[in-house]
C-alpha cells in the first residue's frame, strides 16, 4: 500500500498561492495512472495553473491503516449562500455553540492557508502551531477508491466526506465546518458528530476563490496535541461512503472492507483461528485425536476436574436449575451468589464483594464507573485489554505511565495533580508474568490521594503461600481500594469479581452498567467457584505444587539455554518476530506440546513470545522433557531466518 499526495501552488504578485491538493492510499499498481491524475488537477485547475507541483509518495503497511465508517450524508438546499450560512448557524445552536456568528466571522483568517483551523469551541483560541499553515488532515481515502480507475473514482464529495469523516473521529473535535476555495464549486458542509456529513449545496456565489475550513475542538488542553497527530498522522481509510448525490452508484460489495482487514492480518502473521480441545483441560488435553501436553491453560491449580467442584456444579443445577432467569437487581439474585460475595470478601479480607458475569465486565464495569468527569485514571501501559477498554469507556483522563515504572508513575501523578483519580495496574501481568510494584504504588497513592485497583485475575491461586494474591506476595496490611480478580482461573469455573469496601459495592451496584444490565451467573458457575475457593483454602500445597513447578520448568529452560525466569505460572520466552512465534509454536505442536503464540496486537510490534502456563498437576519429570524439546525447537528454526529486527 502506499501514500500519495499532491500540492500544487502558483506565485502571483510576490505571493504564494495555494491551487490544488489531493491524496490517495493505493495499491502498487495503481500509482502510475493516479499520480497523471493528481499532475493534471494541478495543471488545469480553475483557480489557475500551478508553477510549482509536490508529489509525494509513502509505503504504507497494511497493519499500519484505521479502518473507520464513513458519516451519514443529509443534503440541504438553500437558495442563497446567505440561507446557506443560516443553516450553519442553526446547526451549531442546536449543538449548543452560541458563539456560531463569531465563529463564521474568523473563516476570512482561513482564505490562503494551507490547512485548516484548529479553534476552541468555547473560548475561541485557535490552536494552530503555525497560523499561517493551519492543521493539515492528511492520509485518507474512501476504502472502495482501492482498485477503481481514476475515471470511477468521485471527486469533490468523496473526497469531502472523507476528510469529515476522519476529523469527526480525531480526539475531542466536535464539528467541522467547510467552504470550498474552489471558485467553480459553490457547496460546503458542517459536519457534527449528532447529524453526520451536512451538506449544504450553496455557501457562496460561483466564481468566488474565497473559502477555507475550522475544525472545532472542545476537551483539554493538553489533549491537544494528540488531536493534531491523529489528523495529521494517522492513516485511514473510510469504509461505506454514501453514494454521491448525482445518483452514482457504488459497485463495491459491504463486507469488502471487512475482507481486507482479514487478508491484511493474514500477510502480518496475526491472524487468528481456534483450535478445539475433545478432553477436560488438565495437564494432558486431546486435541485432533492426539495427546498434547497442555501448557497453555489458566487452569492453574487444575481444579475443573476436581470431583468436588463437579459435584458442586451438579447439585447447584438439580436444586436450581440451568439458569439464572434475570439480572441481579430483577430476578437473578440466589442464595448462590450471595454466598460467594461473602465466602470472596473474606477470602481477600474485605468488607464486601461483588460478581460481574466475566472478568472482562468486571473491570470494564468498575472503570467505566469510577471514571467520572474531572477525574483521572493512572494505567500501566500492559494493562490487559479489559482495563484498557474500561478507560475508554469512561468520562476521565487516562494517563499512561512506562511498566512498573514508579518514577514515571510519579512524575504523572505530579503533572495532573488530581482532584479526583486512580491507578490501575494488573498484579500479575497476563502476557509478561512479572508481578506489579504494590508497595510503591500504594506509597504514591497515599502521597497524592489518589485511589488505588488492582487486577488479580492471574494472581489468586498463584502468588502468596496460599493463593490470596498479590497482597498476601508482598506480605503487606495495606489493601488497594479496589481488588478485582476473576473465577475462571485458579476457581475453576466462569464469571469476575470485585472486592473492596461497602461503600464501593453499593456504589458499582447502581452505576456499573456491565453488572445491572446482564443477566446474572448461572448456578453451576456459581457453586462450582464457591467449592474451588474452599478447596483452595483448605489445601495450599496446590498452590506450593505450582510454584514449585514454575522453579522446575523456569531452571529447565535455563539449562538449555533459554533465558527465563518467573515467580509466577506465567512464563514467557521472548521470539519477537511474529512469523517466528507461530512456526516455533506450530512446530511444538508436532511434538505433542500446546503452548501459545502471542502476537501483535495483544502484545507491541516485535515482541512476539511464546506464552506458558503452567498448572500445579504437571509433572517435574514431564516440565524437565518439556523445557528440553522446546529449546530444541527454538535453535532449530534460526532467529536470523526471520530478520528480527528487536
Amino acid at each position: 500500500m502506499y501514500s500519495l499526495k499532491m500540492r500544487a501552488s502558483r506565485t502571483v504578485a510576490q505571493r504564494t498561492e495555494h491551487v490544488s491538493g489531493a491524496e490517495k492510499i493505493l495499491h502498487e499498481s495503481e500509482l502510475e495512472e493516479q499520480l497523471q491524475s493528481l499532475l493534471q488537477r494541478a495543471l488545469h485547475h480553475a483557480k489557475g495553473k500551478a508553477d510549482f507541483v509536490n508529489l509525494k509518495v509513502e509505503k504504507i503497511a497494511p497493519d499500519a491503516l484505521e479502518y473507520i465508517a464513513a458519516l451519514p450524508v443529509s443534503t440541504l438546499e438553500p437558495a442563497t449562500a446567505e440561507a446557506g450560512q443560516q443553516m450553519i448557524l442553526d446547526c451549531l445552536a442546536e449543538m449548543g455553540i452560541t458563539n456560531g456568528r463569531q465563529i463564521m466571522e474568523m473563516f476570512k483568517d482561513t482564505y490562503g492557508m494551507r490547512g485548516a483551523m484548529l479553534l476552541d469551541v468555547d473560548t475561541l483560541e485557535r490552536f494552530e502551531p503555525d497560523h499561517a499553515r493551519g492543521i493539515r488532515a492528511t492520509y485518507m481515502d474512501a476504502e472502495h477508491s482501492l482498485g477503481r480507475s481514476v475515471s470511477d473514482c468521485k471527486d469533490h464529495f468523496t473526497e469531502a466526506v472523507v476528510l469529515a469523516s476522519k476529523v469527526l473521529h480525531a480526539p475531542h473535535i466536535v464539528a467541522e465546518i467547510c467552504v470550498s476555495d474552489d471558485p467553480d464549486y459553490v457547496v460546503g458542509y458542517v459536519a457534527t458528530h449528532e447529524k453526520g456529513y451536512v451538506r449544504i449545496t450553496k455557501l457562496k456565489e460561483m466564481g468566488c476563490p474565497d473559502g477555507g475550513r475550522i475544525f472545532l475542538y472542545r476537551g483539554p488542553r493538553e489533549d491537544v496535541p494528540e488531536c493534531i497527530r491523529y489528523l495529521q498522522e494517522q492513516r485511514v481509510l473510510v469504509c461505506h461512503v454514501p453514494d454521491a448525490p448525482d445518483g452514482t452508484v457504488s459497485t463495491v460489495e459491504p463486507w469488502t472492507c471487512y475482507e481486507q482487514i482479514l487478508e491484511q492480518k493474514k500477510a502480518a502473521n496475526i491472524y487468528r483461528t481456534t483450535q478445539e480441545i475433545s478432553t477436560v483441560q488438565s495437564a494432558h488435553v486431546v486435541m485432533n485425536g492426539r495427546v498434547m501436553l497442555m501448557l497453555a491453560s489458566n487452569s492453574y491449580l487444575d481444579l475443573i476436574n476436581h470431583p468436588d467442584v463437579k459435584a458442586a456444579a451438579e447439585q447447584a443445577i438439580a436444586q436450581y436449575g440451568t439458569g439464572s432467569g434475570g439480572s441481579r437487581l430483577t430476578t437473578g439474585t440466589l442464595p448462590l451468589h450471595s454466598r460467594l460475595e461473602h465466602h470472596l470478601a473474606a477470602f481477600k479480607g474485605t468488607e464486601a464483594a461483588l460478581l460481574f458475569n466475566t472478568g472482562y465486565m468486571a473491570n470494564v464495569g468498575i472503570l467505566s464507573a469510577m471514571g467520572i468527569k474531572g477525574s483521572v485514571l493512572f494505567s500501566d501501559e500492559r494493562n490487559h485489554a479489559s482495563i484498557i477498554d474500561g478507560c475508554r469507556l469512561s468520562h476521565a483522563r487516562t494517563v499512561i505511565y512506562r511498566h512498573n515504572d514508579m518514577a514515571d508513575l510519579e512524575e504523572k501523578l505530579r503533572q495532573y495533580t488530581p482532584c479526583q483519580g486512580l491507578i490501575v495496574t494488573d498484579a500479575v501481568f497476563s502476557m509478561d508474568g512479572d508481578i506489579a510494584k504494590l508497595p510503591p504504588i500504594l506509597s504514591l497513592a497515599k502521597k497524592y490521594r489518589v485511589l488505588t485497583m488492582v487486577d488479580e485475575a492471574h494472581a489468586t491461586g498463584v502468588i502468596g503461600a496460599g493463593g490470596r494474591g498479590i497482597c498476601e506476595y508482598y506480605g503487606l496490611d495495606q489493601q488497594p481500594d479496589i481488588l478485582m480478580g476473576t473465577l475462571s482461573k485458579s476457581l475453576a469455573s466462569e464469571g469476575g469479581y470485585v472486592c473492596g469496601s461497602q461503600l464501593l459495592i453499593d456504589y458499582l451496584r447502581n452505576t456499573a452498567r456491565s453488572y445491572i444490565f446482564s443477566t446474572s451467573l448461572v448456578p453451576a458457575s456459581l457453586a462450582a467457584a464457591d467449592k474451588a475457593l474452599e478447596l483452595l483454602e483448605q489445601e495450599p500445597m496446590l498452590v506450593k505444587r505450582l510454584q514449585e513447578n514454575v522453579k522446575i520448568f523456569c531452571r529447565g529452560l535455563r539449562d538449555h539455554g533459554i533465558d527465563v525466569d518467573s515467580e509466577t505460572a506465567i512464563i514467557p520466552i521472548f521470539l519477537h518476530n511474529e512469523k517466528y512465534a507461530v512456526d516455533v509454536a506450530e512446530k511444538l505442536k508436532d511434538e505433542g506440546i500446546l503452548l501459545s503464540a502471542i502476537r501483535y496486537p495483544t502484545v507491541a510490534r516485535n515482541e512476539a513470545r511464546l506464552r506458558v502456563a503452567l498448572m500445579a498437576e504437571h509433572t517435574a519429570e514431564e516440565l524437565v522433557q518439556a523445557a528440553a524439546k522446546i529449546a530444541k525447537t527454538i535453535k532449530e528454526c534460526p532467529e536470523e531466518a526471520y530478520h528480527v529486527s528487536k
